[in-house]
């Protein structure tokens, strides 16, 4: 145990309800280094999410800090993400000692500088490479103001980076970013990404429908959904469920011309739970390559077969967890070899010998403890 190490963590948002990407990642990093013994005094910018009691069951402390999304800061060279969380409170706070400090992401580094000239630990996590990731909202983007801010907010994150030349460590998430940033500073270690899971969970047996699951208000899994639907779903009788949250008026005008795929819209953490354990095959699409999709490290945790594109899972280690294909024809052929084969228990054992070593919540923790002593 880590009694004695305490350490600031600023979270770029409130990282919790754990319901999406950045903080299922931030969430549990924090009960991880709690259970590791470690004291967190926790930072969260408070601007679309409540405050959470929650937090306090593993925090020393938690504080909250507005952040303004004044006008001004989109004519800023600081990227907005990052000029928007430049609160002198947090400053204030973070330099009354000596304590180590996580920046969870580009976001929270405006202080950067200020902070690693005097001497201290200071680990930034990366969650991407985040020029690279809006550069391809933008190119995705369909509204022609939120694509202009895209396109500038790419060129002034890469710009940006530099910051990280500084006497940091920086924690990437995935192996193909922690070969980008190494580049950039020597100091770079994988820490992979923190989830849910603490055992393998998954139903041997057969089950009943293939599942997509995501947030399905935003680009990317919108854009997967579509996908699957009109290419996919279209020429077979097997039965689609699409889930998750907010989702996107287009989505609902395609389902209804198919009989065998439906929507449920916003369900509860438990009620996604179910749907991903009883799938018979979790199908996960993507078109952006950037960073760790949380969504597939949980349907290997706890879901049945896995069928997988090249940017969904390349790069993190578990390729061998899933079956890979890249065409609508390899996924529908593939499909259809595994939709009456049942999910072994052999092929649980094979998941737990791989994911308890490749992406461990307790591993983890102890790698960034080790950067943080």
């Amino acid at each position: 145990m880590n009694r004695n190490l305490e350490i600031h963590i600023v979270s770029f948002n409130v990282p919790y309800p754990a319901n999406y990407g950045g903080v299922i990642d931030a969430f549990y990093k924090v009960k991880a280094l709690y259970e590791s013994g470690v004291k967190i005094n926790l930072h969260c910018f408070k601007y679309d999410r409540p405050e959470s009691g929650e937090l306090n069951k593993y925090c020393k402390s938690v504080n909250y800090y507005d952040r303004p999304k004044k006008l001004r800061y989109f004519f800023s060279k600081t990227p907005f993400i990052v000029i928007t969380r430049s609160n002198k409170k947090l400053f204030k706070a973070l330099q009354a000692d000596q304590l180590p400090i996580i920046f969870e992401g580009l976001h929270t580094t405006y202080f950067l500088n200020k902070l690693s000239n005097r001497n201290r630990n200071i680990v930034v996590r990366t969650h991407n490479i985040e020029h690279d990731y809006y550069k391809k909202l933008a190119k995705k983007e369909r509204n022609i103001f939120n694509k202009i801010f895209f396109y500038s907010e790419a060129f002034k994150l890469k710009h940006y980076l530099k910051i990280l030349k500084t006497n940091i460590k920086i924690a990437s998430i995935t192996e193909k970013d922690c070969g980008y940033f190494k580049s950039l500073n020597s100091n770079t270690f994988l820490i992979e990404a923190f989830h849910p899971h603490n055992k393998v969970n998954i139903s041997s047996g057969i089950g009943k429908y293939i599942l997509f699951h995501g947030n399905l208000s935003v680009n990317e899994n919108i854009e997967g959904a579509l996908y699957i639907l009109e290419n996919i779903c279209s020429k077979t009788d097997f039965q689609f469920k699409f889930a998750g949250k907010e989702p996107d008026k287009r989505l609902y005008k395609l389902i209804n011309n198919y009989k065998n795929a439906e929507i449920i819209a916003n369900p509860s953490d438990n009620e996604m739970q179910y749907l991903i354990n009883n799938a018979h095959i979790n199908l996960l699409i993507t078109f952006q390559d950037t960073g760790i999709k949380l969504k597939l490290i949980n349907a290997l945790y706890t879901g049945r077969h896995c069928i997988v594109n090249n940017e969904m899972v390349i790069g993190t280690g578990l390729e061998s967890l899933c079956h890979i294909h890249n065409t609508p024809e390899e996924v529908i052929q593939k499909i259809k070899e595994l939709i009456n084969t049942p999910f072994t228990e052999q092929e649980v054992n094979k998941r737990e010998k791989i994911l308890l070593k490749n992406v461990n919540n307790n591993h983890s923790a102890q790698k960034l403890i080790n950067l943080l002593v």
